[in-house]
This record gives structure tokens, sequence and C-alpha cells, in this order.
């Protein structure tokens, strides 16, 4: 596995001789997230098909910031099942999560956003980001002001009481109600598997600045952990990108990307940040 860690991808003309200096005074000393060990095997008619073998994976939390992690790969790699371990929707054959140096419990909740619309359509926006706690017993009011503090913050106000349908709502603001009722069942813990897939171009950016835009606001570290196919949407919303093979399923190369934590359009048109993009274009046509 390569890392890159101590400086950005324009001055690199040779990466794998480049001396590898990896910045450990910018982490807290417990992980936000390790994966220990872990074996995923399915077995079917031909025999067995190993999707991870012995595989690890430790997501570093930044000291008083929070990490925007996304993971890049082909198709079979294991990224989403990845993501499906975090959540406590999938169990590894074998092996250990750990969420903030413990290890994972059925009582974890950490929300999941998917490419399909997950929202209730014949429930409003206000009650869909309030279920989670409604399930947990939360009294009326309550869970009401606090599904209401989330829809601020994802900028659904004055659409509360609108039912989460298309086409009463856009796609765009069917991702948003998902966003909300994930971030309310955990705030620290963001999962999201190909979010914006679905969405036209136009769309698809303005998510990707709304989604900087909660990640900042959130207090505390928060975690936002990504896995997209598009490798400009991953640069620009990344601090650091795992790079993943598949067959069986590993860590090919670890980017630290080192870019303005505010973020604009702009910026995709300056050379550090197309030179990252080249390089992650270069890496995928050469892993499978």
């Amino acid at each position: 596995m390569k890392n890159i860690f101590d400086s950005p991808i324009e001055n690199k003309e040779n990466l794998e001789e480049e001396k590898i200096i990896i910045d450990i005074g910018k982490y807290d000393s417990v992980d936000k997230i390790e994966l220990k060990n872990i074996t995923q095997i399915y077995k079917d008619k031909k025999g067995k098909n190993v999707i991870f073998n012995n595989f690890n994976l430790e997501i570093k939390d930044i000291k008083n910031k929070g990490q925007f992690t996304v993971i890049v790969g082909a198709s079979g790699c294991g990224k989403s099942t990845i993501l499906r371990y975090i959540a406590g929707l999938q169990k590894p054959t074998s092996g250990e999560i750990f969420l903030n140096g413990k290890l994972q419990t059925d009582d974890d909740r950490i929300g999941m956003i998917f490419q399909q619309y997950s929202s209730f359509p014949w429930s409003t926006v206000l009650k869909n980001v309030a279920l989670p706690l409604e399930f947990r017993g939360i009294n009326k009011s309550e869970r009401e002001d606090m599904a209401m503090e989330m829809i601020k913050l994802v900028g659904l106000e004055g659409h509360e009481f609108k039912y989460a349908q298309y086409p009463t709502l856009s796609g765009g603001q069917l991702q948003r109600v998902a966003i909300a009722r994930s971030l309310i069942t955990n705030s620290e813990i963001l999962l999201l598997d190909e979010p914006f897939g679905a969405l036209d171009i136009n769309t698809r950016l303005r998510m990707q600045d709304m989604l900087l835009e909660i990640w900042h606001k959130i207090k505390g570290d928060p975690t936002f952990i990504l896995v997209t196919h598009d490798l400009s949407e991953a640069v620009y919303l990344a601090d650091e990108i795992y790079i993943m093979k598949s067959n069986p399923g590993n860590v090919h190369e670890f980017i630290d990307i080192e870019l303005p934590d505010q973020r604009n359009s702009e910026l995709k048109h300056t050379q550090q940040f197309v030179d990252y993009v080249r390089h992650l274009e270069n890496t995928m046509m050469t892993i499978k």
C-alpha cells in the first residue's frame, strides 16, 4: 500500500521513490473507526468468493477538526461493504470493528445514505427526520424540536410539512431528508454510498457544496465517509482518499488531500486540484 502524506501531488515527479513522512501529530491517539483482521467470504455453487482476507483499515481522527474520508475503487472491491460494516448492517465472516476505540455493539447506530431515495413518501419531512427518535421513545415535542434543528441544518426549513416524495420535493431535497434523518441518529459519523449518483449534474454539484457546509457546521469532530466513482467529486470533498483494489479487497493507496478547508468551484480549475484528479485517474487505470 502506498501512502501520500508529506506534500501535494503536483510536487512529486516520481511517487514511487518519494520518502513517506506521516504527520502523526495531527491525529488523535484513538482511531475514529478501525476494521481489524476482516475476512468476508461468500459461498455459492461455484465455491468461495473471498471479498476480504485479513483486511485492516484505520480511519484516524484529525485533532479538533474531524475528517471527510472518501473511498474509491473498481466495482467489487468492497467499498460499500465497508460502509455496511460501520453502519452495523452487515457483519464480516470474521474480524472486529471498533468505533472510537470501542468494540462495535448492536446498540451503535450510524446512518447511511444510499443512491436510492430512502424516505417514507406517506410521511412529512418532519416525521421522516424525527422517525429514529420516535423509535427510541423520545416524546413528540422533543423529537420534533430536534428534527427541526436538523432540517434547518440541511437547508429544508419551510418544507417540513411537505410529504417526502417526488415531485413534491426534488431529488436533491429528498437526499437532504435522508441526510438529516441519518445525522439525528448519530451526528458524529455519516456514511454515504454514491448518494448523488441519480441526480443531474447541476443538482449534484450543489449537493457537494451543501455536504461540505453541513460538515463544517456540525459541532465536534464529525466523520463523513463517502463512496463515489466520481474522481473529481472525491478530490473536491475529501481530506483523505483511500484507493481500493480487489480480489481480495485491500487498500492500494492512501492520499492526504492538501487543499483549503473552504472550497468552491474555482478550486477545480487550480493545477493542484487537476493533478490530484489526474493521479487518481492514472492509478485507477493500473489496478483491478
